[in-house]
């Protein structure tokens, strides 16, 4: 579990909702994504602090229906963003171009699940 106390002034709480999308034509509010992660000024990922802070990089997916998976925010070698819910690879959601991606209210970003891409939009940024 991490404490507020742990994280440095640089980390938010992103609230990532279901963008429209075939099946959603009004999006979805029950389905999405809570990120604890440091950011820039800018609203990246800050990947440096992200370094010295991995254990308290959180994610939660949560989805009508299901039980919501708890997972950390991690970082392939080659610099590609990632949620991991468990041990291996075959939960892992890909972030498409996370790294680049601003977490500013409003904006989208764009998620692999199950071989599949979703868009959503960042409803709330806000200090943990």
């Amino acid at each position: 579990m991490t404490n507020s106390k742990d994280l440095t002034p640089k980390f938010r709480h992103v609230r990532l909702l279901l963008a429209r999308e075939r099946g959603h034509p009004e999006g979805d509010r029950e389905e999405g994504y809570d990120v604890l992660a440091p950011l820039t000024g800018e609203g990246r990922i800050d990947a440096e602090e992200w370094k010295s802070h991995r254990a308290s990089c959180r994610v939660r997916r949560f989805r009508t229906g299901e039980e919501d998976l708890i997972g950390r925010l991690r970082r392939k070698p080659g610099g590609q963003w990632y949620f991991d819910y468990a041990e291996g690879d075959r939960d892992d959601e890909i972030g498409f171009h996370l790294g680049d991606e601003r977490f500013v209210t409003g904006e989208y970003v764009s998620i692999e699940r199950n071989g599949a891409m979703h868009t959503y939009q960042v409803a709330r940024v806000e200090r943990p």
